[in-house]
Parts: C-alpha cells; sequence; structure tokens
C-alpha cells in the first residue's frame, strides 16, 4: 500500500475509496471476488495499491503553462500553473493533479532520454508531494479543460545537495471502463537547484542574432536623391511594436548577450528612415510610409548595444556552405564575400556608433567542413562559430569542453553548444512550450557546470532569424540563468581567445560529414554563374557613367544579398531577386542608345551621314565610341575608309548627334551599321542597320550629258562629210582648169578657190551652228555641277534623315 500511503492527508483520497469500494464488492459478491483474481495486469496492480498506466496513450494531456521561479532558491515557493484536458471518450472521476519529484539527474544525456518520455513509468517518475499540495476535480469531462495552480515551499521538496531534479506533473483518477485510480496523463520538466553560490562558474555567451531576410532590391529612384525601392513593406511588421525584430531589440537590451547583426539589415532600415518605394505591379512604385517604425527601432537599437560587444556578419550574411561546395569554382564569387566582408564594418558603426568584431564567420547551424573554413577565413576572418553537433567530440571527456578551439592555420573554431542552442526551434507560441523549453535550457546549464571543477568558456548559439516567441523565451531562459549561481556572462571575443582544453578535439570534419539536409537547401551553382553574369553586364556598364558610385554601390550590395543565407529554402524568391537584379542592369544599360534610322539617300559625290546617341540616365555617359562601318565599300565609303569611329560624350536626359562623312563610289544600295564600343573595345548595346542609297548622277544630269555627246558624234560626222565632198568637187574643179585654165585661177596663187553654192551655204550653218553649240558645250561635267544641279540650295549635300 505504499501509493495508497502517498495519499494520506489528502482528503478525499481517491485510493482510500478503492479499496473501501474493492473491499465491500468483495465481501459481499464472491462471484465478482473471483472474477477479479482472473490474470488481468490492471486487475493484479490494483490490490497492490500501485497505480496502473495511463488507459490510453494521451488519454489527458497535462500542460505546464509557468514554473516559478525557474530557479529557485532557499525560502521561495515554487508554483506550477497549467490545464488538464480530457482528450479520452469517457469521463474521468476523482481526478487529482500532483506534483512528484524525482531523484538528481546525473548527466546531460540525461535530460535528453526522460524529455522523450512520454507515458507514466512507475519507478522512475517520482513520488506525489502529496498532502495538500494537489488539486482535485470531481469529474473531468470528454473535451474538457481544466485549469490548475500548485504552490509548493521549497523545504516540502525535500531538495537535498545540488543538481537538477524531475519535476513531473501528473492526473490520476478513474474512468468507467477502469474503475481504479491510475495515472492518465504525465508531464515532465526540471528543477535547477544551486542554493549557494557554485564554487567554480561557467562563464556563458549568448548570441543575440538581428538578421532578417533581403527586402532592399537593387533599385533606385530615377531622381538625383536615388530613393531606395524595397520589392516588399513587409520588413514593417517585424520592426513595429511586438514584431519579431522590435523584440528582439527590447529583450535583449535588458539581457547581457553579445550582438550578432548582418549590415544589411541596418543598411536597409536606415534607407526607411527617409523617402522609399514599395515595387508594385509592372514599373509602378508606390511611397513607403513606416519611416517612424524605422527610426524608432534604430533608435532603441543604439541604445540597446551601448557598452554591449557587437559582431558585424559580412553584409547580407553571405551563405559560407553554399559558396564553399557551389560557388568558388564560379570566378568573382570570392570577390563578391571579400566585399561584404569589408563593408561590414563601416556600415554598422556609421549607423549604431558602435565599434563592432568582424573577425568571426557564421556557417548555417554551426556545421563546418575544410572547404567552409577555407572560405571563410578568405576574407581576413580567423574565428568560425561552428556547433558541437559538427565538431564533436569522440565521447571520451566526461564533460563538455570550452568552445575554443585552435583548428590549424592560424584559425580558431568558437564551437557553440548544440543542445544549449538548439532549445529555442520549433513553435513556441504555447506557454507550455515556452516553459518546458526554458526549464530544460536551465538544467542542461546547470548539469553542464556540475559535470567538473574546471572553470569552462560555452557558447550559445541559436537560429538566425528566431520568431517573437522564440526570442521571448529565449529572453526568459538567458535572465534566469544570469539570476542563478553557477553561470556568468562572457563576450564572444573573450571566449574566443580563452585557453583551449587540451583534451577537445580540433578536427575539422571531413566533407562527407556534412549533413545532407543542410546541403540539400543550398544555393546552387546555377545561382553564382547568374551573379557573375550580372556583375559582367554591370563591369560594362559603369565605364561609360560620370558617376559610377550611383550604380556600383547598390548593385554591388546586391550582389551580396544574392548570396544571403536568408535564401536557404526560398529558391523561388532567390530566383525572383536575382532575375531582378539582371534585368534592372539591362535596363539601365538600355537607356543609353542608338537612335533607329530609316533608309537614307545620298545625292552627289559625298555628303554627311548623322547618327544620334541618346542618354535617358540621370547622369552623363563618356568614354564611348560611336562606329559607323560601310558593309559595301566599293559603293560607299565612310570618312574615307569602310568605317570611321568618333568618341561620344552625352549628358544625362540629352541626345547628342554625331555626323560622319560618306563619298559615293557608285550607285546603289549600301548597308551601313552604327555601333557603340567602350573604350576597351567591347561593343555595347544593339548595333542599328540602315541603307543609303546612293545615286551620285541624277536622270535629268544624264540626259543632258547624254544628249549633249550624241551632238558631238553627229557635228563631227556632218563635218567629215563636207570636207569629202568639198575635196571632191576641188579635185574635179582642178582637173577641168588644166585643161581650160580660167584668168580666176591665175590670179589665186594658193591654189583654186573652193566655190559653195547656195545651197552648200545653207547646209553648212547648221554644221556651223552645232560646232559652236559643241564648243560651249563641256564635256566632262564636274561632280560639283552635278551636285548643284540635283541641289537646288547649291549646298552640294541632301540627306533625308
Amino acid at each position: 500500500m505504499a501509493e495508497a500511503a502517498d495519499f494520506q492527508g489528502t482528503s478525499p483520497s481517491p485510493a482510500r475509496r478503492w479499496l473501501r469500494r474493492t473491499g465491500a464488492l468483495l465481501a459481499g459478491a464472491p462471484l465478482l471476488a473471483g472474477l477479479l483474481q482472473l490474470p488481468s495486469s490492471s486487475a493484479q496492480a490494483a490490490p497492490q495499491g500501485s497505480l496502473s498506466a495511463a488507459s490510453g496513450p494521451g488519454s489527458v494531456d497535462v500542460a505546464v503553462d509557468s514554473l516559478t521561479p525557474g530557479v529557485p532558491g532557499e525560502g521561495d515557493t515554487v508554483t506550477v500553473t497549467g490545464t488538464v484536458t480530457n482528450k479520452g471518450k469517457r469521463t474521468v472521476t476523482d481526478a487529482q493533479v500532483d506534483l512528484r519529484l524525482g531523484q538528481p539527474v546525473a548527466t546531460r544525456s540525461a535530460i535528453d532520454t526522460i524529455s522523450r518520455r512520454t507515458t507514466y513509468q512507475p519507478g522512475l517518475d517520482g513520488d506525489p508531494v502529496g498532502g495538500k499540495y494537489v488539486k482535485e476535480f470531481a469529474e473531468l469531462a470528454p473535451g474538457i479543460s481544466q485549469r490548475f495552480s500548485i504552490a509548493v515551499p521549497v523545504d516540502k521538496l525535500d531538495l537535498d545537495q545540488a543538481g537538477v531534479y524531475q519535476l513531473s506533473v501528473s492526473l490520476s483518477g478513474e474512468t468507467s471502463a477502469q474503475p481504479w485510480p491510475q495515472v492518465l496523463g504525465i508531464q515532465r520538466t526540471f528543477l535547477p537547484w544551486q542554493p549557494d553560490e557554485a564554487e567554480t562558474k561557467t562563464r556563458t555567451t549568448v548570441l543575440w542574432p538581428l538578421i532578417s531576410t533581403s527586402h532592399m532590391t537593387a533599385e533606385t529612384g530615377s531622381d538625383e536623391s536615388q530613393t531606395p525601392v524595397f520589392h516588399d513593406d513587409d520588413l514593417a511588421k517585424e520592426l513595429a511594436p511586438g514584431g519579431r525584430l522590435q523584440q528582439m531589440v527590447a529583450l535583449g537590451k535588458e539581457l547581457d548577450v553579445t550582438w550578432v547583426i548582418d549590415p544589411d539589415l541596418l543598411a536597409t532600415v536606415d534607407a526607411m528612415t527617409e523617402s522609399y518605394g514599395i515595387q508594385g505591379d509592372g514599373d509602378t512604385t508606390t511611397p513607403g510610409t513606416h519611416q517612424g517604425v524605422a527610426k524608432q527601432w534604430l533608435s532603441d537599437l543604439q541604445q540597446a548595444v551601448q557598452d554591449k560587444e557587437v559582431v558585424a556578419l559580412p553584409f547580407g550574411d553571405p551563405d559560407l556552405a553554399s559558396l564553399a561546395h557551389n560557388g568558388t569554382s564560379v570566378t568573382g564569387s570570392l570577390n563578391h564575400y571579400k566585399e561584404a566582408t569589408d563593408v561590414a564594418g563601416d556600415t554598422v558603426e556609421s549607423i549604431l556608433h558602435v565599434e563592432p568584431a568582424t573577425d568571426f564567420a557564421w556557417p548555417v547551424d554551426g556545421a563546418v567542413d575544410p572547404s567552409i573554413v577555407k572560405v571563410a577565413t578568405s576574407a581576413g576572418a580567423d574565428k568560425v562559430i561552428a556547433r558541437s553537433d559538427s565538431l564533436a567530440e569522440d565521447n571520451s571527456l566526461p564533460y563538455t569542453p570550452s568552445a575554443a578551439r585552435p583548428i590549424g592555420g592560424g584559425t580558431s573554431a568558437v564551437v557553440a553548444d548544440a543542445r544549449l542552442s538548439t532549445l529555442f526551434q520549433g513553435n513556441l507560441t504555447r506557454a507550455s512550450t515556452s516553459t518546458l523549453a526554458v526549464q530544460r535550457f536551465l538544467a542542461q546549464s546547470l548539469t553542464l557546470n556540475l559535470q567538473t571543477g574546471k572553470q569552462r568558456n560555452i557558447v550559445v548559439a541559436p537560429q538566425r532569424m528566431p520568431t517573437a516567441s522564440q526570442a521571448q523565451t529565449m529572453a526568459q531562459a538567458v535572465r534566469a540563468l544570469q539570476d542563478g549561481s553557477w553561470s556568468q556572462a562572457q563576450d564572444l571575443t573573450a571566449a574566443a581567445s580563452a585557453k583551449p582544453d587540451a583534451s577537445a578535439t580540433t578536427r575539422v570534419p571531413a566533407a562527407s560529414k556534412y549533413p545532407s539536409a543542410l546541403r540539400k537547401r543550398e544555393l546552387p551553382r546555377g545561382a553564382f554563374a547568374q551573379i557573375a553574369t550580372t556583375q559582367d553586364k554591370l563591369d560594362r556598364f559603369k565605364v561609360i557613367l560620370t558617376n559610377q558610385s550611383r550604380v556600383v554601390t547598390p548593385f554591388g550590395r546586391a550582389m551580396n544579398r544574392m548570396m544571403s543565407t536568408s535564401w536557404r529554402g526560398r529558391a523561388g524568391a532567390a530566383a525572383d531577386f536575382r532575375n531582378g537584379v539582371e534585368a534592372y542592369v539591362d535596363s539601365l544599360a538600355g537607356q543609353v542608345t542608338l537612335i533607329d534610322k530609316s533608309e537614307t539617300k545620298l545625292s552627289g559625290r559625298s555628303a554627311t551621314i548623322p547618327v544620334t546617341v541618346k542618354n535617358n540616365l540621370v547622369q552623363g555617359v563618356d568614354h564611348l565610341v560611336l562606329r559607323l562601318r560601310s558593309t559595301a565599300p566599293r559603293r560607299l565609303e565612310i570618312g574615307g575608309e569602310s568605317y570611321e569611329e568618333q568618341e561620344v560624350a552625352v549628358s544625362g536626359g540629352h541626345s547628342q548627334t554625331v555626323k560622319f562623312t560618306a563619298s559615293a563610289q557608285a550607285n546603289g544600295k549600301a548597308t551601313v551599321i552604327a555601333q557603340l564600343y567602350t573604350e576597351d573595345g567591347r561593343a555595347y548595346g544593339d548595333p542599328v542597320k540602315f541603307d543609303v542609297k546612293v545615286t551620285e548622277f541624277t536622270a535629268t544630269v544624264m540626259l543632258v550629258i547624254g544628249g549633249g555627246f550624241l551632238l558631238l558624234v553627229l557635228a563631227g560626222f556632218r563635218m567629215y562629210t563636207q570636207r569629202k565632198r568639198a575635196a571632191a568637187r576641188a579635185a574635179a574643179e582642178d582637173g577641168a582648169e588644166e585643161t581650160n585654165p580660167s584668168e580666176d585661177d591665175t590670179e589665186n596663187p594658193e591654189g583654186p578657190a573652193e566655190r559653195l553654192t547656195d545651197e552648200d551655204l545653207a547646209e553648212e550653218e547648221p554644221g556651223d551652228g552645232a560646232r559652236a553649240g559643241a564648243s560651249e558645250q563641256p564635256s566632262d561635267p564636274t561632280p560639283d555641277t552635278a551636285a548643284e544641279s540635283a541641289a537646288p540650295s547649291g549646298t552640294g549635300e541632301r540627306v533625308d534623315r
């Protein structure tokens, strides 16, 4: 009747009522007595007075909503509150809530084992405190919940030596199917007991992370002020009262912790304090309206970090594991990581006005391998925050070693304790789950301290982005720890520089040991390849700018955000962000372009061809070369060759027209290509192609020249025939005169005179007129004359633009 004795002093006692009913049944009903002797485990346990296990797994749910104080001292009263809920199908009668105190827990692994148990186990779950420290319910109907609160002075708990005690809350009662007292539900937690100051205290470092997802794009407004543009306004919810980041600042302000901050978060919030825009549908943006929230949060943070250690992560919190496993083979990836590290310190100091430590690297979940360590230290960091489930011991040590470990090459690993660091994950919105996490954290810490008389340095590195409820639970646990008597707070830098434990492992696990679950969530190689492509486009674009910093700075930070750890598990959002940055580079580069041209007509031997460069950017561009090339130089030459180049400089928001000299060599159509180049000879933008129709000689001029040439030929032929006839007549007359010379012939010493009739003279006049006309008509019209005939203005140039 040991269990029955535990209920002495209670009124009424379920055990005694059960014994009375059983005795009456046995006395008045022999048949029932015989049935009770059947080999039933439940029936056999009842006469011995021990409480049976629950009639069904989880038939009654017991939730411990609070345990105060979490670390009691002498003279304190421990108060436990919570809820019991009947999840079964039968009403529970004679229900009673008890506190059960077990023996001190010897090891940290025992705490884990106890936390995993879900059902009542006699002999392991301790004895009820009993007395008046119970809560009774006449009945607990199915689906009904009842609140309870039990307060017990510490001196009633028989706490002897310092240590961690299992403290359970159980509900016992009866059902119509099993009418005897039994434990129908139980919840276990832990009660740390360290009444006096510990002789040796654990130096505990708690990291308090301020990290968020990426919210700012590379885009800025088209005005001179470069108004930043966000892809959403969700950050305002985190900064507002009750939001996740607001809670982190408000809670951390009261704790002795090391702040671990992503400079990107500070830069983003700082941008929100001024004018900013939110991307809408298409190319639209709407003004952001949460400047007040951003200013208040920054002001609160500036006060919270005063006189506290601040560690600045590389800008954007780059994913070191993804970079090490998938990015190092892509040119430029490590350069981006170096840039993110270089700007971190200045960003934090300019906004928070404190000088941060920048020599720490923090891989995801503290998981490391040689390639991760190599990348982590490539930008100057010489301390890597790892975790004990990655850099694990070989179980030869009977205690948890200090955090600092030399791992070679002048690099130290700061190994966070995995048990303490992972206790605040999951859904902690319920008070019961939060309370259990706090008590388990305190139990692990005290058990660790009692392992050995050595003073050790322990680091707690929780998840990067705790929810508001997780942050509240963390703060409650850290506050209780710092109020306790076995731990003292310490900065991360001090923990990293402490003397390492000579027996602790310093061997970095091989790449094959890296957790596959983490590897599946890494950024793929394609992400780093796209970053490299975007950077190449930026490099081509920036060289033409008169003020490169207007694009280099925002795009550089956008590249850092592309590599952020926050993209893990958000592959679609990560791809959208990368695509958006690349598209914006393309759109900016496309603001400097050549204006398309239609077919151009070139009349005359030479003229000029204008080509216009348009700059829609806010700032000016220079260091550009415009080349105009003829694809048919035998028909049309540009600048006396096949092409001509001219330097181009265009002010912001303006256009510049460049003129090229063209020389016609023959009639016909020639294709001309205009292309912009940077000074290093790389093509910039798309070429512009257009046709030039060459008409060196117009149709009218050709008719005039042809007509004149024909007249010359006819006139010459006419003169030739006339002279031939005249010579024939002269020969005939000479023959006649020799036979019968006349007086006239003797009077002409020069020879016989040519005698032409009136008809001959009449026929000669057209010939003379033709000769006169031929002598006045130029035989080879000059190009200028032809051009003037084609262009009445007399400029010698005609271009259809």
